[in-house]
């Protein structure tokens, strides 16, 4: 009977993969100028160089927007996160889009501002608290931004009931499921790349480019020794590139750590000045950027010739940035190819030429943001003085001479201030 069972299960399983719609493949995007220039090589080798060159591009792109400033960044966190949205969605739309489901676009893209709305809602109490009390008009949707949020969101979820039809019922909280799932991935995960933007922008410049780092080198290590294969998911991805990718992450992570952490611009915390209404990142480096000797173990000191070495702290723990993302990072692809082998389809889209979509490139760094949070939250971040006292100067002065008078008698039950202190 057990048998029989497994194999009735295995039948359904077969049925359900066969019953999903084919999705048409993505369009050949690769310039023209592309195309002639390498009319005369291989298929393997014109994608090559197709990846190499826009990966070239888009690392430029990169440089530039981090030169711009940290808003930028901000805006090109969330256009990523829109695009990565988009494309996940539309692939729901177009595998279930016989069965002309109504409001499932607009209902989608509801959602996603709804969420966006109290996740930088959030972001903007928690950050621009000085600010927004110097205005009025806001003050008010950030007291009750939580109840706004869950109002809205209540609005699409009664939206959602009404547009449910008779015969599609299941079919319909599927995509309400799918919904769901897709904003967990894109919005909660971009919020917090954004939360590891305001601890340093060496907390979201080293993970990303580690990722970056271990996608390029693992392709080329794979692309020029890959001969055991690592994963069935993926079957071009081979042990070859996966360690090498390792070793090379974990040494360009080092080496990457240590010359940002020499700037300010990278290792102060952003803040807002409401004064100038700008980000800075102007602050006395905490201990992590301060440099320091270390003493060489004792096996390693015959092998390097060194008793001691200078080093930042902060690179200790760019190891462990750099191993997650060689080593728990690639799962995160290997979800979405599998993903993606579930739908029939070859590529989230084609927005990218030789990469695929948005998607397909990003599909590590969620993963990985969430990780660095868990991390910073964990090891790193301590109790923060300045915005403390940020959010106390945005009190009611009675509500600040309570806070005052009842610290002022902790300190006296301490023994840090004399009884007779007045003040």
């Amino acid at each position: 009977q057990e048998v029989d069972l497994e194999e009735r299960l295995c039948e359904l399983d077969l049925r359900s993969d066969s019953d999903v719609p084919d999705v048409p493949p993505p369009t050949d995007s690769t310039p023209e100028i592309l195309k002639r220039a390498l009319s005369g090589l291989s298929a393997r080798w014109k994608n090559w160089w197709i990846r190499g060159i826009l990966t070239l591009v888009m690392i430029s792109g990169f440089f530039l927007i981090i030169y711009l400033g940290s808003f930028m960044l901000m805006l090109l966190v969330l256009s990523i996160q829109v695009k990565c949205y988009h494309e996940i969605i539309t692939i729901g739309y177009r595998v279930y889009h016989s069965y002309d489901l109504p409001w499932f676009r607009s209902l989608s893209w509801y959602f996603l501002l709804c969420v966006n709305y109290f996740f930088y809602g959030e972001t903007v109490a928690d950050y621009f608290a000085t600010f927004v009390q110097r205005r009025e008009q806001l003050q008010f949707l950030i007291r009750y931004h939580r109840f706004i949020s869950f109002a809205l969101y209540l609005t699409g979820f009664c939206m959602f009931v009404l547009s449910l039809v008779k015969k599609h019922y299941r079919l319909q909280f599927y995509m309400f499921a799918w919904t769901h799932v897709t904003l967990l991935i894109t919005v909660t995960q971009s919020h917090l790349v954004i939360q590891n933007l305001f601890e340093g922008m060496i907390w979201f410049l080293v993970p990303i480019s580690s990722v970056i780092c271990n996608d390029i080198t693992a392709y080329i290590f794979g692309f020029f020794f890959g001969r055991t294969p690592l994963i069935k998911l993926s079957p071009k991805k081979t042990w070859e590139g996966f360690i090498g990718g390792f070793f090379s992450t974990v040494v360009f992570g080092f080496i990457f750590s240590y010359f940002l952490a020499q700037h300010q611009y990278f290792v102060c915390p952003v803040e807002y000045n409401s004064e100038t209404n700008r980000f800075v990142t102007e602050c006395e480096p905490s201990e992590l950027f301060q440099m320091k000797k270390y003493s060489v173990p004792p096996l390693l000191q015959a092998v390097l010739g060194w008793e001691t070495v200078n080093m930042y702290p902060f690179q200790m723990h760019s190891f462990a940035l750099s191993t997650f993302a060689s080593l728990i990072g690639p799962f995160g692809g290997f979800f979405a190819s599998g993903f993606k082998r579930a739908f029939k389809i070859k590529d989230f889209a084609d927005t990218i030429p030789g990469h695929g979509g948005i998607m397909d490139r990003f599909d590590c760094q969620y993963l990985m943001a969430t990780f660095v949070h868990v991390y910073i939250t964990s090891f790193i971040r301590g109790p923060n003085p300045s915005k403390l006292l940020k959010q106390l100067l945005i009190l009611q002065p009675e509500q600040q001479l309570s806070v005052y008078k009842t610290l002022k008698s902790h300190l006296v039950e301490k023994g840090i201030l004399q009884p007779s202190l007045r003040g």
